[in-house]
């Protein structure tokens, strides 16, 4: 769970108040402050005292809950940087150099060390950045507020991070055969793991996986950032539990990527195309009863997901097949979920 610390140190004292409210309100878990400060905080905040760390025989000697520090400006202090990263349960960074290139060798570095990585950032903009460096990000951003508006902003670019979802099993019970129709492939802006695609349904209360375009096919080069989706009408999960319509997606929309263990993350619409192919519709269950319905292309290369990510062709579907889905319990209102009674059939 990525997180964020306000640094009150170098805030003029007239704005503290207001910030440390603000703080308090939107739940930031620690602030770094003056002594005098951090002994007013609330027990729901907590006073972060880092140990600056300036040489890698230090590390050796601090106790087990040290927050470090270490000044990034050349070849040695990244070293001592990766280094604090593995070994201590926290560590904060604050690089010179303004490229990322330093914070992605910290990293990876640290890539498989149980401890925090919290980046200083000067504003709301290098923040976002930071949380999403090499996919991973860092685990935590350090940030001096200008206002207490700035931690509001803070905390709901936090909240902007896709949490996982829990994926079903459903098995397949029909696939039916349709003439003409419209499809919509979408073309996103990056590049899809090969368990990775986007959940569509026509019913808005049940999802299908629908793989991208990442593995060979015959006679056409692979398209990585591509999922045939399904007919226009259908619904595509995005983020917030929001839903649209394919027909809907457009260039710089946003829709969620979904592997097959249901991690999620946010991606970017580069186009949508829509065009006329003969369709077929995928009906399952899952095993609470739930009808899950899909339309898409009828064609070899349009695939879905299953269980531990198995590739299946759309068109060689067969009854008791299965397949990853996602249930949503609500109905929905212009893609809200909502309360009130709806059928879809």
């Amino acid at each position: 769970m990525k997180f964020a610390w306000i640094d009150l140190r170098d805030v003029p004292p007239a704005k503290q108040e207001s910030i440390v409210d603000a703080a308090i309100h939107a739940r930031v878990p620690g602030v770094l402050a003056d002594p005098a400060v951090l002994e007013k905080l609330p027990p729901t905040v907590t006073g972060i005292t880092p140990t600056t760390v300036t040489d890698e025989g230090q590390l050796a000697n601090l106790d087990g809950d040290t927050t470090g520090w270490v000044d990034v400006h050349d070849d040695r202090t990244l070293r001592l940087a990766c280094a604090a990263a593995v070994a201590l349960p926290r560590t904060v960074v604050r690089f010179a150099d303004p490229t990322k290139i330093p914070l992605e060798i910290v990293l990876a570095a640290a890539d498989r060390a149980p401890g925090e990585l919290v980046t200083v950032c000067a504003d709301l903009e290098e923040a976002a950045i930071v949380l999403d460096v090499l996919e991973r990000g860092s685990d935590g951003v350090l940030l001096a507020p200008a206002d207490a508006g700035e931690v509001f902003a803070l905390a709901r670019l936090l909240e902007a991070a896709s949490p996982p979802l829990e994926l079903s099993t459903l098995t397949v019970d029909r696939i039916e055969h349709h003439g003409l129709g419209d499809r919509v492939c979408v073309d996103t802006c990056t590049h899809f793991a090969e368990d990775e695609g986007i959940l569509v349904g026509s019913y808005s209360t049940g999802f299908i996986l629908c793989c991208s375009e990442t593995h060979p096919l015959p006679y056409m080069p692979t398209r990585p950032f591509r999922v045939n989706a399904g007919a226009l009408h259908s619904y595509v999960l995005g983020p917030d539990n929001r839903t649209n319509y394919l027909s809907e997606l457009r260039s710089g929309r946003t829709t969620l990527a979904v592997n097959a263990e249901g991690k999620t993350r946010r991606v970017l619409v580069g186009r949508a195309k829509l065009e006329s192919r003969p369709l077929l519709t995928i009906t399952a269950h899952a095993a609470e009863g739930l009808e899950v319905s899909l339309t898409v292309q009828d064609d070899w290369h349009v695939r879905v997901l299953g269980p531990g990510g198995k590739v299946r062709n759309v068109t060689e579907l067969r009854r008791g097949d299965e397949l990853l889905g996602y249930l949503a319990t609500d109905q929905r209102h212009v893609g809200f979920p909502i309360g009130e009674f709806c059928k879809e059939i």
